[in-house]
């Protein structure tokens, strides 16, 4: 019998900007949970290593650099994919991870406030 995959909601997708009128709960905890995701220095390292590679990366190529197992880097890695900032290519037995432009994009605009006046 197969059990159906859950559905891995992206909450990078649909991030709001701090400063949107009346910011829903779910709006609040979708943007909580990718900053829940940035909140590891290892994690923020990937996303720049990421950023700065010539093109998709495995494990293998970010343990070295990172100085952490592969079973670690693949969970950080992991996390970043759910949180939408990561996208997963599988070629054959390996995955190959890069940034989503458009989620660093959308995650750019969160800290977008509105002009104060002086």
């Amino acid at each position: 019998m197969t059990k159906p995959l859950p559905v891995l909601e992206r909450p990078a997708a649909c991030c709001a900007p701090l400063a949107t009128t009346g910011m829903s709960e779910e709006e609040a905890e979708t943007t909580a949970r990718v900053f829940k995701a940035l909140a590891d220095p290892h994690r923020v390292r990937i996303v720049n290593l990421l950023a700065n590679a010539e093109g998709p990366a495995c494990v293998c190529d970010l343990t070295p650099e990172l100085g952490l197992s592969q079973p670690t880097v693949s969970f950080h890695l992991k996390k970043l994919v759910e949180a939408g900032l990561l996208d997963r290519e599988q070629r054959g037995v390996w995955a190959y991870y890069s940034v989503n432009p458009e989620a660093l994009a959308r995650l750019a605009t969160i800290f977008r406030l509105k002009e104060v006046a002086t």
